[in-house]
């Protein structure tokens, strides 16, 4: 069985050893294993995001592109391509965004720092928040989606990102699936064996706190990155804690077994940082020399990356095109002259099968939502009088994402002004549950 694996980088700045070592080297190496077809991109649409300097985007592009060519990866195992390149992505996100509920994305972690970073400065909540950032999930669920990704190899703070995708797959697959699964729901794959290395002062490497050593620089100026690496104050002959030296981790990055057995025991012997900086620097100018001369072969000749990026674009349109016109005729958008005539009502019953009851029995008034078959979702408490539950059957009809739904022990439970006025049957299953939920609020939203 083909396990397709997907990832990219977005296109904002120059890539660096921690891109290399963390992203663009194992994922090279995945793209070589037996069974596996990979996807990479460069995600330019999500640069858009964060940056707004045409320039420095283009530049990027064509920067990152050389990296993971120059890096070894071979475009005729791995598919290679653009995002913006592929018009079906943005067709699919804007499919995806008619599914995905509001509630969700206010949920995705760098929405809410933005709000509460605003909230923290006394300005106005969404202050300087473009429909970019707030949607940023959703683009990414389209990327994801689009080519069915089994696995998506993120660092931690993408998995939420990962998850949005499932449940947005999720929804489309429950609302226009009529028992067809269009989405292959994704993985997200944590590589904690993947180095994330430190900066020259020992903080992640990342372009915000400018502590990272370029990748393809110079031999002069990477010794001159190397040099600036923070060390203790320990002279020469006093023993170091190689554990606690960034130096030594980002050595462990990029040597054998034996070359770190070595350094560890001169560190604890007494070695020099100076020395110890040189070694650093000899290693990684002798395994990088060959990539770099190719990287700036490649930044010599933007019409052969042009030329590659378009093959790769040919490649992955070959998979997203009929898909994508497979999602448009599952959501209604049909050619007229092939539909013919018969226009099912199935799913016009089905809309109709999903209403809100209101009745009356012994103990009081009470109201219950209705699933496609005419079973319960949901069944409320006896209200005194008639009011009370119209007020609460409203609430439920009308609060859409802010709807307060918890789940008990494999029950759904509806709660207005911290009281539960309505409950479900107990499932069998989390599954079962969590299933229940999905119908639950597709059931609400058709009303």
């Amino acid at each position: 069985m083909t396990t397709r694996i997907l990832t990219g980088i977005t296109t904002t700045g120059t890539p660096h050893l921690g891109n290399y070592a963390g992203a663009i080297r194992p994922a090279i190496a995945a793209s070589q294993v037996d069974n596996v077809e990979s996807f990479y991109f460069l995600a330019d649409y999500h640069a858009l995001i964060k940056c707004d300097d045409p320039a420095r985007i283009q530049r990027s592009r064509l920067e990152i592109a050389a990296t993971w060519l120059a890096g070894g990866l071979d475009t005729e195992r791995a598919t290679f391509y653009r995002q913006s390149d592929i018009p079906e992505i943005p067709q699919l996100t804007w499919l995806l965004t008619c599914v995905a509920g509001k509630g969700l994305l206010n949920r995705a972690h760098a929405y809410k720092a933005a709000v509460d970073q605003n909230e923290a400065a006394g300005a106005d909540p969404d202050a300087g928040v473009t429909m970019g950032l707030f949607s940023y999930p959703v683009l990414m669920a389209a990327d994801i989606l689009i080519f069915n990704a089994n696995k998506v190899p993120v660092g931690r703070d993408q998995v939420q990102h990962v998850e949005m995708a499932r449940d947005i797959g999720q929804r489309f697959n429950h609302l226009f699936g009529k028992g067809h699964d269009f989405f292959t729901l994704p993985e997200a794959v944590i590589e904690d064996d993947v180095a994330t290395l430190p900066g020259l002062d020992g903080r992640k490497m990342s372009k915000s706190y400018d502590n990272t050593i370029p990748l393809f620089s110079s031999s002069k100026d990477l010794k001159s990155a190397i040099s600036r690496i923070v060390t203790d104050s320990k002279l020469p002959g006093e023993a170091k804690d190689p554990d606690n030296s960034h130096l030594f981790t980002l050595y462990q990055a990029f040597s054998t077994h034996a070359e770190q057995a070595q350094m560890r025991a001169d560190l604890e012997a007494g070695l020099a940082w100076g020395e110890a900086k040189q070694r650093l620097f000899t290693l990684l100018d002798e395994q990088l020399a060959e990539p770099r001369e190719r990287y700036h072969e490649l930044l010599a000749k933007p019409e052969e990356l042009e030329d590659i990026l378009q093959a790769g674009a040919v490649k992955a349109r070959q998979v997203a095109t009929p898909f994508l016109q497979e999602l448009r005729e599952a959501v209604g958008l049909r050619n007229f002259a092939v539909q013919g005539a018969d226009l099912s009502t199935s799913k016009k019953k089905a809309k109709k099968a999903r209403r809100i009851v209101s009745f009356r029995d012994d103990e009081g008034f009470r109201f219950r939502v209705l699933d496609d078959e005419g079973g319960d979702l949901l069944l409320s408490k006896a209200f005194a009088d008639g009011r009370a539950a119209g007020m609460a059957s409203k609430y439920v009809q009308s609060a859409g994402d802010d709807l307060d739904i918890r789940q008990v022990d494999q029950q759904i439970t509806v709660w207005m002004d911290n009281e539960c006025i309505a409950q479900s049957q107990t499932h069998d299953s989390e599954e079962a549950c969590q299933t229940a939920v999905l119908d639950l609020r597709i059931a609400l939203a058709a009303q």
